[in-house]
């Protein structure tokens, strides 16, 4: 229990990082930003309580707030995601026992993570973009961000997940 809770934070502070000193500084034209930091959210214990998966979506979409300074965007976002998580899981998955209680790639297969992270990369998009905008004026502009930033995300989270999150 304590050595899962470690990996939990490491994998925390981590997300944080890269989202802030890296991923942040690449945008292409200003429309498409990767956001990895969701996958904290994502790669929580399917059985883990419902109010430890809302207070960890909270606390990183804050971190990502208070660096980015946009206040509140990604808390919002990530409590959003994480609320409907447990719903999205059970909507995409076949049989109870055939779930693993990680969520990840190497434990579920390249086609289930994959629509698993469309979804929740997309719901997340949506609600960060438009509560960004706070407008629906430009909505086609607002619909493309969404779009190639999604798509952009999911590659880079599918990619992390082949290349670090191996077990």
């Amino acid at each position: 229990m304590a050595r899962e809770l470690i990996r939990y934070i490491i994998m925390f502070v981590v997300l944080v990082l890269t989202q802030v000193l890296f991923l942040n500084q690449v945008q292409m034209s200003g429309f498409a930003n990767p956001y990895i930091y969701i996958l904290f959210i994502m790669l929580l214990p399917v059985n883990a309580p419902r109010y430890v998966l809302l207070l960890g979506a909270f606390f990183i979409g804050l971190s990502i707030d208070i660096f980015s300074n946009t206040l509140g965007v990604h808390a919002f976002a990530s409590v959003f995601i994480a609320f409907l998580r447990p719903l999205i899981i059970r909507a995409i998955t076949n049989r109870e026992e055939d779930m693993e209680d990680y969520p990840g790639l190497a434990q579920n297969g390249l086609g289930w993570f994959l629509y698993y992270t469309a979804i929740m990369v997309f719901l997340h998009h949506v609600a960060l973009f438009f509560i960004e905008v706070f407008t629906f004026t430009d909505i086609l502009g607002t619909l493309y961000r969404i779009v190639l930033s999604s798509l952009f995300s999911i590659f880079v989270i599918v990619l992390s997940q082949f290349i670090v999150f191996r077990d």
